[in-house]
């Protein structure tokens, strides 16, 4: 039995996961911890750093309780190398080399976006699927291919989920637990649908001119009253998804597939499941999801993708324990599958 302990902070939710490869259920453990700003407000690199100094060794005190395991137990200690933000990445580092010294453990560096995509596949079980990666920092239509996650479509400017944690700063909305969430809320109030810019380049998406859009109608006509803001978040989903469904269905019939896995943060919205759910029915397929424990960002799935490489051999040495802001999907080798 191998077990892992992984370290996620790339972002603003900070996680420790503990895998092992025996049994149904191979999380161990999996504590998270959020740093939420003031509505209208981001999160900035430096003051996510600290939030993550504060709290990343009770996160690890915590995993390894709740896992009921001491240091000894714990065959390999894996990190998200990036992508991500260059001071949040930097302290999970730090802290896996301290770790990694403390206990005499491997590490293992793990690509962030991979790490979404085998916790994916591992529990929904989704073998060969299409992957729509949705989140704040990435939007991809990815398929996997001689050894790598083939980037088929992405976004040419901005990811799904920056724009819509821009536009809920714009119209307001609590940061807690996400704007994302409280935009869908929001949506599900929505009675009229606003016509906004649908911008799909081939296999690749534009947002930047519809998030200028919503803005420039958020300071006009939702003041005046002409529309809601309820209306503005309905519309602003249907069709950010629309131009999604369209791209992951264009790539599903080039890879001639018929299973989409959706993960990500943004992956944790049911309206983007259920319009995805009803193209992959037409087309005698199905949609694999995950709730809101695995879709966010979480250690688990750090720990999990760093044990497939570790069981392939794959160590990164101590002074190759670095970050990098930009480390594509398709820039790491998957050795662990046929």
């Amino acid at each position: 039995m191998v077990v892992v302990l992984g370290i996620e902070g790339s972002a603003n939710k900070l996680g420790v996961g503990i895998v092992t490869d025996k049994g149904e259920d191979p999380i161990l453990s999996n504590p998270r911890h959020t740093y939420i700003t003031p509505p209208g407000t981001g999160f900035l690199p430096r003051e996510t750093a600290e939030h993550h100094r504060k709290h990343i060794m009770g996160l690890v005190t915590e995993a390894l309780k709740e896992a009921k395991l001491e240091p000894k137990d714990i065959d390999a200690l894996a990190y998200t190398k990036g992508p991500g933000m260059g001071a949040p990445l930097q302290v999970g580092a730090l802290v896996i080399r301290t770790l990694s010294l403390l206990w005499n453990k491997p590490i293992v560096g793990v690509n962030h976006c991979i790490g979404h995509i085998e916790m994916g596949r591992r529990l929904t079980e989704a073998k060969d699927p299409i992957v729509l990666y949705v989140s704040g920092g990435n939007t991809q239509v990815i398929a996997y291919s001689l050894k790598r996650y083939r980037i088929f479509g992405e976004t040419i400017d901005i990811a799904v989920g920056n724009t819509l944690d821009r536009f809920a700063r714009v119209i307001g909305l609590s940061n807690d637990p996400s704007p994302g969430y409280n935009i869908e809320q929001c949506a599900k109030k929505g009675k009229k649908f606003i016509e906004l810019p649908f911008v799909v380049k081939g296999m690749d998406v534009s947002f930047s001119g519809l998030l200028a859009k919503v803005t420039e109608l958020a300071r006009t006509d939702v003041k005046e009253g002409k529309i809601t803001k309820e209306d503005l978040c309905f519309s602003i989903q249907e069709t950010i998804f629309a131009m999604l469904v369209e791209t992951t269905e264009r790539a599903m019939a080039h890879c001639d597939k018929n299973d989409v896995l959706i993960v990500g943060g943004v992956g944790c919205n049911k309206r983007l499941q259920q319009m995805m759910g009803t193209m992959a029915k037409e087309r005698g397929g199905k949609v694999a999801t995950m709730d809101h424990r695995y879709c966010i960002d979480n250690g688990a799935m750090i720990a999990w993708a760093g044990l497939l490489m570790y069981n392939c051999g794959s160590i990164t040495k101590l002074e190759d324990c670095t970050v990098t802001q930009r480390f594509r999907t398709d820039a790491q080798e998957v050795n662990w599958r046929d």
